[in-house]
């Protein structure tokens, strides 16, 4: 039953105890017996070595979350995976061996210049999720999903890229491929319906990094098991 364990490495969290978390979180996948996955939140870790550390611990199919995140540590020093505008080459590794990049935007975890940065030295993202919460969403990120594709698409990928880094990937990341994340014969009857909306459009990232964009794509519709939801509305008898 255990897809993975999520493990927060960042030092307003573990405060000065390094790498163990992240050993026992990978102890405990392993002892699972399912080959669960790591989830490795960070952001603001103890130190820049640490940064790299916890890199190189990471194995092929574990995810990097909040993996442009450019929150400082407690001391204020940026220790994420782009510092002083390089890439680490051990996020590059991680990378070239099979770790997940992912977005997990949220209310303070995604940097347009850790991402630009990283994207364009090697380390482009596999997966789009929103952090959204109580909180995060209303941030002026605003990070909810179709908002962070969006995002992403006026960073240069395709309307292809971004879909399948929402749909898919993450699928695949969690071992429920073909099911999940397709609209194959067999799979779940489930579907989000948007509408691309050209035109000018403004976005914020967590650290007040401004970008300016030509589209975005809003939520319209969705289908859950086979049955719509949302406008229009369907006729009150509808078997749900």
């Amino acid at each position: 039953m255990v897809l993975g364990v999520k493990v927060r490495m960042s030092e307003n969290v573990i405060n000065q105890h390094g790498l163990e978390p992240l050993k026992r979180a990978i102890a405990a996948c392993e002892m699972s017996g399912t080959k669960g996955k790591v989830m490795c939140h960070i952001g603001g870790v103890q130190s820049r070595e640490l940064m790299s550390q916890i890199l190189d611990l990471l194995r092929a199919g574990d995810v990097l979350t909040h993996c442009y995140s450019g929150a400082p540590n407690v001391g204020g020093q940026g220790t994420n995976i782009v510092q002083d505008g390089k890439l680490l080459p051990a996020a590059l590794a991680a990378k070239r061996r099979g770790v997940i990049f992912d977005i997990g935007h949220g209310g303070g975890s995604f940097d347009y210049t850790i991402a630009e940065a990283a994207i364009a030295q090697g380390a482009g993202p596999d997966t789009i999720s929103s952090d959204i919460h109580v909180f995060s969403g209303n941030t002026p990120g605003m990070p909810y999903l179709t908002w962070v594709m969006s995002k992403f698409l006026n960073m240069g990928f395709t309307l292809e890229q971004v879909v399948a880094m929402a749909t898919v990937n993450p699928a695949r990341v969690i071992n429920r491929m073909p099911k999940l994340g397709t609209l194959q014969v067999g799979a779940p009857g489930d579907a989000s319906i948007l509408e691309i909306v050209e035109g000018p459009v403004s976005f914020v990232d967590t650290r007040n990094n401004k970008r300016d964009g030509k589209v975005h794509v809003r939520p319209v519709q969705a289908v859950v098991a086979g049955v719509p939801f949302g406008r229009p509305y369907n006729a009150p008898f509808t078997v749900r």
